[in-house]
């Protein structure tokens, strides 16, 4: 009899340590997938390293207390499986976001972002961010700007020379 409790409780420890060390965790219901789009989902969230995995509520509403984010239980009702990232913030939320846009029977319940409770309509939003190389990218477009005018300034002082020149 203790060692099922010793057994629930490392799965408690479990959970509890993925929420506190995720960087961003989705809670979704899958209710209504079939198994092909669950196995299709798990895929894309691999390839993202993200972490899909499925645990009773009752353990989940014990762990997120013990991560001081009770607030998550709320969302825990029902059939639930939960998306744990280590190091994308976006990653799991654009990934659920969009398949849940092509799959209706996908619902996002709730999720944490950086060890804060979000609502739905902030993972969401949170999903449609760009990725972080697309935000590297707008920021060394912004960057190269400047540079970028003062050349083309310089070249048709250049060019303006050279034409009164002729």
């Amino acid at each position: 009899m203790s060692s099922a409790i010793e057994a629930k409780k490392q799965i408690v420890d479990e959970i509890s340590d993925k929420l506190k060390n995720s960087v961003s965790t989705v809670v979704v219901d899958y209710r209504g997938l079939t198994v092909a789009q669950v196995t299709e989902l798990r895929k894309q969230l691999r390839e993202a390293g993200v972490e899909f995995k499925v645990y009773k509520n009752s353990m989940t509403r014990r762990a997120a207390e013990a991560a001081e984010l009770s607030g998550l239980n709320d969302a825990l009702t029902g059939p639930n499986a939960i998306a744990f990232s280590a190091e994308d913030v976006v990653a799991p939320a654009k990934i659920l976001n969009d398949f849940a846009k092509k799959n209706e029977a996908l619902e996002i319940k709730a999720g944490v972002i950086e060890g804060n409770i979000a609502t739905v309509e902030e993972v969401k939003a949170l999903a449609e961010l760009p990725s972080r190389e697309g935000l590297l990218s707008m920021l060394l477009s912004v960057l190269q700007a400047p540079i970028r005018n003062l050349a083309l300034a310089a070249k048709a002082v250049a060019d303006q020379k050279e034409e009164q020149g002729a």
